[in-house]
Parts: structure tokens; C-alpha cells; sequence
């Protein structure tokens, strides 16, 4: 013996209603989480960086030095508003330029430089200290921005 079951039409409405406001009512309970990506852009991430040197002696007793950002790489999203605080650690003047950015300033011992900007297309931007870019100078002294 089967047995038969009649949906009527009346029955799908009701469930697909119950369904709608159900999904709605998930929906409203997580709209923290979906909402910030439709909203408008965050305020802009803070990246700290700072200047610092190795000093080191040969064998012969010749003081040798390097300069460096640290930290030497740093990841940002394309499009995201960017403050670069670099603060000034060794060295007494570090002309920069970011290439590919057309950003320039200068990191003084004891003070903070801080460059503001968005990068609105992918890759790699060199920060490149002007006065340690080559090995006879302490160099070369370079940074990294990668854009993603």
C-alpha cells in the first residue's frame, strides 16, 4: 500500500515565505560582517618603520657600516590609505625617495618622518635612501613596498 501526499500551492508560499525570513533574519544578524565591505574605505593604516645600522670591524680593523629600514619589507592593499611613520634611529640625515610613488622627505636622528599615501596600483616600490645608495656610502639602504 502507498501512500500519496498532495502539496498545495498554498504550502509552497508558506515555506518559501518561512525560508525568506529565516535568510533575512541571518542576514541581519551578521551584517557586521558583511556590511564593512560594501561600506566606505577604513581610515588609514598606520606602518611604522624605523632607520638602523650594523657597525662592524674587519679584520684588518676597519670599521665597516651598513643602514637599513627596518622592517625591510611592508604589505599593503591597492587602494588602502597608508600613513609611513619612519623614525629616525642612526644616521643624521636619510634623504628618501619612493620610487614609482613620486614621494620624497627626510628621516632625521631622534625625529619622525611621516609620508602619507594610496597606492592604486600593484607591485614592488623601492624606498631608496639617497645618501647610502651604494656600498661606499654605507649602502645600498632600500626598502620595500609591495602593493597587493
Amino acid at each position: 500500500m502507498s501512500q500519496v501526499i498532495i502539496i498545495k500551492r498554498k504550502h509552497l508560499y508558506l515555506t518559501a515565505a518561512a525560508l525568506l525570513v529565516i535568510l533575512s533574519g541571518l542576514l541581519f544578524m551578521n551584517r557586521g560582517k558583511i556590511i564593512p565591505t560594501l561600506a566606505e574605505p577604513t581610515a588609514e593604516r598606520t606602518i611604522h618603520m624605523v632607520v638602523g645600522e650594523f657597525t662592524s670591524k674587519t679584520k684588518d680593523g676597519k670599521t665597516i657600516e651598513a643602514y637599513r629600514f627596518d622592517p625591510g619589507t611592508i604589505v599593503v592593499q591597492k587602494g588602502e590609505p597608508i600613513k609611513l611613520i619612519i623614525y629616525g634611529v642612526n644616521g643624521d640625515s636619510h634623504p628618501f625617495l619612493i620610487e614609482g610613488l613620486n614621494l620624497s622627505g627626510e628621516i632625521k636622528k631622534g625625529k619622525e618622518a611621516v609620508v602619507n599615501f594610496t597606492a592604486n596600483q600593484k607591485g614592488t616600490y623601492r624606498i631608496i635612501c639617497m645618501a647610502h645608495a651604494d656600498i661606499s656610502h654605507g649602502g645600498p639602504m632600500i626598502g620595500y613596498i609591495v602593493v597587493e
